[in-house]
């Protein structure tokens, strides 16, 4: 992690089981400029195959999320350009990251910011965030899952709104609408993503794993695959040591010691 844009990332361990993961390009708004995504990429190959870490909390800071994409890398660019990218690649160690992600988000999450948000499993936002697809009013149109998972998030109606108008949206707003898990004072985004993440670090990480992989996997199959694909998963738990030492530990009333075996 020696690479020149190593400093617009910083990943940190404030507690066991915990990964801290801080966009850091304040002057910038936390622009994804092509470095920032590749070392996401990287930050998230590397904490997806770390077994000590159980959660991670992504946030942009105090101030913003991410403000988007990096405009001035995009104004010239061609299709072949934009093609060769290939952001679906960069952006895949996010989506397929097998553990917990808690977005905590101060300030604006816009274009690739709130794409970067939706890629994470749950949501905290301050109480003066706000989201945003404002990409229709520079002529193009989102291109990391803007318009598919927000519609899965929000809905066809409230999807097309923020879509095709490109003006944000409220925290409360986001939160009403099932964009946002939660919504806090803005001083208590980090504080309460931490100890979220806490509460899931302690948790059998096997279990929120298969959760996490069912929940995603059976929201586009139909109900009778996804139950299945939920039942086999539960199935499989019954094989792991975590699995006999929660239901020993609620036994005997004490608590549980879970190690992901």
């Amino acid at each position: 992690m020696s690479d020149p844009g190593a400093s617009e990332l910083i990943v940190e361990r404030p507690e066991a089981g915990v990964a801290v993961v801080l966009l850091n390009r304040p002057d910038a708004t936390n622009a994804l400029s092509l470095s920032l995504q590749a070392r996401l990429s990287e930050a998230f190959t590397e904490l997806s195959a770390d077994a000590s870490v159980r959660v991670i909390v992504l946030t942009g800071g105090e101030k913003v999320f991410a403000a988007g994409g990096d405009i001035k890398s995009m104004a010239d660019a061609g299709a072949i350009d934009i093609l060769q990218r290939h952001t679906e690649r960069v952006w895949a160690p996010i989506e397929r990251c097998p553990k917990p992600v808690i977005a905590a988000v101060c300030g604006y999450a816009f274009g690739g910011g709130n794409e970067l948000a939706m890629h994470c499993d749950i949501v905290i936002a301050g109480e003066s965030a706000s989201f945003a697809q404002p990409e229709i009013r520079i002529g193009i149109m989102p291109g990391i899952g803007g318009t598919q998972r927000l519609v899965r998030a929000v809905g066809k109606f409230n999807a097309m709104r923020i879509l095709l108008t490109g003006k944000p949206v409220t925290a409360r707003e986001a939160q009403v609408m099932g964009l946002v898990s939660n919504v806090v004072a803005d001083d208590q985004v980090l504080p309460e993503a931490l100890a979220m993440a806490r509460t899931i670090a302690a948790m059998p990480p096997l279990a929120a794993m298969q959760i996490k992989e069912v929940v995603l996997a059976g929201m586009d199959a139909p109900l009778d695959v996804a139950l299945m694909l939920e039942r086999k998963a539960n199935q499989l738990l019954f094989a792991s040591r975590d699995q006999k030492e929660g239901m020993q530990a609620f036994i005997e009333k004490r608590k549980p010691r879970y190690e992901g075996r």
